[in-house]
């Protein structure tokens, strides 16, 4: 499948990797396929990935693994919500948070309390709302930058 993004220019994606949102995702509930960008070669902890529209290619929203940032990330979900994607295990469950990207950086943040759900066998995903009291804004600048020192950047 072809789509023009304002990011990434005229891309070519695989039908296999188009992930069906039935529900759409908060701010934009007409919006129900999506695929994800990033830089295979450099996948590493605390990198940013995009998840793309297929339908308007206007929209792209920069996402994060919540696992690079707190290990412990297991909020408390009604299983009803994720009745639709399919049967989740460990292996095929990918859980993304979207992330804020203030003027002031120091003040970037993603939303733990809305996590992107995606059933990678199924390619099915969904955005819920966590049951757990959560942060909407939890910021990550001095975690991405303590990673980067890590990394001897």
């Amino acid at each position: 499948m072809k789509a023009k993004t304002r990011l990434f220019g005229e891309i070519e994606i695989e039908d296999g990797k188009i992930i069906k949102m039935e529900q759409g995702i908060i701010g934009f509930p007409d919006l129900k396929s999506f695929t994800l960008i990033f830089d295979s070669e450099r996948r590493e902890k605390f990198s940013i990935m995009w998840l793309q529209s297929m339908d308007d290619g206007d929209i792209a929203m920069p996402v994060m693994m919540p696992s690079d940032l707190l290990p412990d990330y297991n909020p408390t979900v009604n299983n009803e919500l994720l009745a639709g994607l399919g049967e989740l295990t460990p292996e095929n469950t990918y859980v993304l948070v979207t992330v804020t990207v203030p003027e002031e950086i120091e003040n970037i943040s993603v939303n733990l309390k809305a996590p992107v759900i995606i059933n990678t066998d199924t390619n099915k995903g969904c955005q819920i709302i966590v049951e757990d009291d959560i942060a909407v804004r939890y910021k990550i600048y001095e975690l991405l930058r303590q990673g980067k020192e890590k990394a001897g950047e």
